[in-house]
């Protein structure tokens, strides 16, 4: 007997079946952004994902049978803006990793914040660089030992989603990996919200961050997320020096404001009218 895959019907039939390393935690967001389009039956020719470079931008590219911009590095977002504003009527998702979104990219990333622009973006967080040998990132603790921090890291690290907050995003979300139910439905919510959306998905490296930052390997990191994941709500009852080495979980923002894209077409019906009144 055949057994298909649910979300097969999905996935680019020339598509080469992963690029992954064994553990990485892609595979599940990958799943969980499918499963989002899945049960909201929405039509992939309405999208355009967009990714940059690194891991994370393998999961649309070149896996999702959908329109597809693989675009240079830091860039995902100026290439999305652009597709959004032409094409407002496009679901424009960008999935990239936190190195290549908030290092290269940090300014698009910040001023699409700023601008509200109706798009979803999902940053996968590993805290490392981890297609590229495992050098230290805008997210990587404090400490650490990587390629290019051999006696430790000596930077503090972006809190992606507060900073996300912080330039003007109307929905803002985070989870790991281990919560896969709620990405999902995080996903569909994003989906639906208009405006510009961050989802900050912390994932698992076992192959560079894990073995550099002594986590260990994938049920290892699985097990951290686990008893480490801590909600929003009961966040705010506890200390400082309590929040150390836990990761904060839910729904962060979640507010309405004009869009770059709405803003942009009262724009052109403006100058459309006065046009129409100069003509007569």
């Amino acid at each position: 007997m055949t057994v298909t895959h649910p979300y097969e019907k999905y996935i680019r039939p020339s598509a080469i079946r992963t690029t992954n390393c064994p553990g990485c935690g892609n595979g599940i967001l990958a799943q969980s952004i499918l499963r989002a389009i899945d049960e909201e039956k929405l039509d992939m020719d309405d999208f355009v994902f967009v990714s940059g470079i690194g891991c994370a931008a393998w999961i649309p590219s070149p896996f999702f049978h959908a329109d597809v911009l693989h675009t240079t590095h830091g860039r995902p977002i100026a290439f999305a803006t652009g597709v959004k504003l032409a094409a407002p009527d496009r679901r424009v998702m960008v999935v990239s990793g936190d190195g290549d979104l908030l290092a290269i990219g940090g300014n698009h990333f910040i001023h699409a914040a700023r601008r509200n622009l109706n798009m979803t973006v999902i940053c996968v967080n590993n805290s490392i660089y981890g297609m590229t040998g495992g050098q230290v990132a805008p997210t990587t603790p404090m400490g650490l030992k990587t390629m290019t921090s051999p006696y430790g890291n000596v930077e503090n690290s972006f809190d992606i989603s507060e900073l996300a907050a912080a330039a003007g995003a109307t929905y803002v979300a985070r989870w790991t990996v281990f919560q896969a139910l709620q990405i999902t439905r995080t996903v569909k919510k994003a989906l639906n919200h208009k405006g510009f959306s961050l989802i900050e998905i912390i994932s698992q490296c076992p192959v560079q961050f894990g073995r550099k930052s002594g986590m260990g390997n994938t049920t290892q990191m699985f097990d951290y997320y686990k008893e480490n994941s801590v909600s929003i709500k009961k966040a705010s009852g506890m200390s400082e020096d309590d929040l150390t080495g836990k990761i904060v979980v839910g729904e962060l923002v979640e507010k309405e404001k004009p869009t770059l894209d709405e803003e942009m077409e009262h724009l052109r019906q403006s100058l459309r009218e006065r046009g129409d009144h100069a003509e007569n």
